[in-house]
């Protein structure tokens, strides 16, 4: 049987690695010495190496600490951290797929964007209509609620707001494509990425889960996408909630933690390492502390196959390019004086990555209701998910919350 996956902290003290070594080592042995000539300049403590090997042969599960691993190019069919039962695997229970946006693109096997080797089965996306993770809760007769995470999250960021919001209304907790598990399609295969393809993507997504009114609720660098939708469905919107969204010209610019996954060929690397795309990137945004069992989920999609990793990576890109832009036009549309939507913004005054100076004064411009978060970071879901699922709850129901 093979050992449970230590914390962040230890593997990050023992350097363990986590650049998973593909069925054909020797274009890998490549970016081996690529490694470690560049990982002296990276910003980061530590070294890089590569332990864990693969082979045709042997159990279908990809054990961490196992000495075989079955794999195709970068993808693994397993991912798991034990023998035992993994939180991943009973979160996953939970939901559904659910079909949505058209694939467009050649229908050819998706390769990985180092060495063009054809990546395996858990890599390739649907041939035709693009799969959705999503996870409901509550009476379909309720009005629905979309519950869309941040930027790089998962549904699962929202599993503490489902129990009270189920109560009273239809709740959907969705992975975006590129995140959990939804598809993970590779640039250039059917989806780049760009945030009008998010955009797009999202129309068909709601189209296909509410054939209603709905409420939306957006967190971090996902809001301009909801927000751009939302000023061309305005008949489909009850309530637009932005949970510490990009709001101001300081925060058109990605932090440090998710520029770093933008950068030429050691984007593609650090995205391939489970503690930088997932603990990190949660952590260091907030006073979020990470439970080893929410860990076990957020990491999974990492273990389990390397598409995650270069979609964080063509995300990251997609976002640097663009993100500039998309905050400009978000904050021109909801000071629009023809925006119906009812908009309030719930704020985590704890957020290490969006500064909150000038937050104040876009709410009191735009006449959008502000909700201060003292205790809260940037995923506001998962430092006071009890709290913002009864100010949600009370939003939408158009009860006041003090």
């Amino acid at each position: 049987m093979a050992t449970r996956i230590p914390s962040s902290s230890s593997l990050q003290s023992h350097n363990l690695p986590f650049f998973l070594r593909p069925s054909s080592a020797s274009p890998l042995s490549l970016l081996s010495g690529f490694l470690h000539s560049t990982a002296q300049n990276a910003p980061k403590k530590g070294h890089f190496g590569f332990s864990c090997q693969s082979s045709s042969d042997g159990d279908e599960d990809y054990l961490l600490d196992a000495p075989v691993s079955v794999g195709d190019g970068f993808s693994f069919s397993g991912g798991k951290y034990s023998d035992g039962p993994n939180p991943a695997d009973e979160w996953f229970k939970r939901g559904k797929i659910v079909k949505a946006h058209p694939v467009v693109g050649s229908g050819n096997k998706a390769k990985d964007p180092i060495f063009g080797l054809t990546m395996g089965g858990g890599s390739q996306a649907s041939n035709d209509v693009f799969r959705w993770f999503c996870v409901e809760s509550g009476s379909i007769e309720n009005p629905s609620i979309i519950l869309l995470h941040g930027l790089p999250s998962q549904a699962y960021s929202y599993r503490k707001l489902l129990p009270i919001l189920s109560k009273d209304y239809h709740a959907i907790s969705v992975d975006w494509l590129g995140f959990g598990f939804s598809d993970k399609p590779q640039p250039g295969y059917g989806f780049d990425y760009t945030l009008p393809e998010y955009v797009s993507s999202l129309e068909s997504l709601v189209d296909e889960l509410a054939t209603n009114k709905v409420s939306l609720v957006a967190q971090g660098y996902f809001a301009p996408v909801a927000v751009k939708y939302a000023s061309s469905h305005q008949e489909k919107i009850n309530n637009l909630i932005l949970l510490n969204p990009p709001l101001t010209a300081k925060h058109a610019n990605l932090p440090s933690t998710l520029s770093i996954f933008s950068n030429f060929l050691l984007g593609e690397i650090f995205s391939q390492d489970p503690l930088r795309a997932s603990d990190k990137a949660l952590t260091s945004c907030g006073p979020y502390k990470m439970k080893e069992d929410d860990a076990m989920v957020y990491r999974r999609p990492y273990l389990t196959s390397g598409s995650s990793g270069f979609a964080l990576n063509a995300i990251s890109r997609a976002m640097k390019k663009e993100l500039k832009a998309y905050v400009e036009e978000m904050r021109i549309i909801l000071t629009d004086k023809d925006w119906k939507i009812p908009t309030t913004i719930c704020w985590g005054q704890r957020d290490r990555w969006l500064s909150y100076d000038g937050v104040e004064d876009f709410c009191e411009v735009s006449k959008h209701k502000l909700i201060e978060l003292p205790k809260a970071g940037h995923h506001v879901q998962e430092d006071c998910g009890e709290e913002l699922g009864q100010i949600i709850a009370g939003i939408i129901s158009k009860k006041s919350w003090i």
